[in-house]
């Protein structure tokens, strides 16, 4: 019986951590094409339809931005518009060819 139920509560435990394996990185959702750096120094869904785990991603990376931005910031006594609007300019450097970024106009082209 211990055996069992040391059994069932494993099994119990791997089906939690199946979503947290299947998870998309940053790099993968840009890669497919679901995601690309704004204008704004944040990423942006390219599609409107994205998968729910994409979008929580976003969110996440953005708000990990956003902490990072307003920490940059106050250590130099600058606006936060700014630190975003470099680290729009050094994502665009480091976007990959084929992902996703965001033209003045708002439209996504690929670099």
């Amino acid at each position: 019986m211990k055996t069992l139920v040391s059994k069932t509560a494993a099994l119990l435990f791997c089906l939690m951590l199946l979503p947290a394996a299947y998870a998309a990185t940053l790099q993968e959702a840009k890669a497919q094409g679901l995601v690309g750096e704004q204008r704004d120094g944040y990423v942006g869904l390219v599609v409107a339809n994205a998968p729910a785990d994409i979008v929580a991603l976003v969110r996440d990376v953005n708000n990990q931005r956003r902490q990072l931005y307003q920490q940059i910031a106050q250590q130099n006594g600058i606006p936060v518009e700014q630190v975003a609007a470099l680290a729009y300019e050094k994502a665009v450097t480091a976007t990959q060819s084929g992902h996703f970024i965001q033209h003045a106009s708002g439209a996504w082209v690929r670099k």
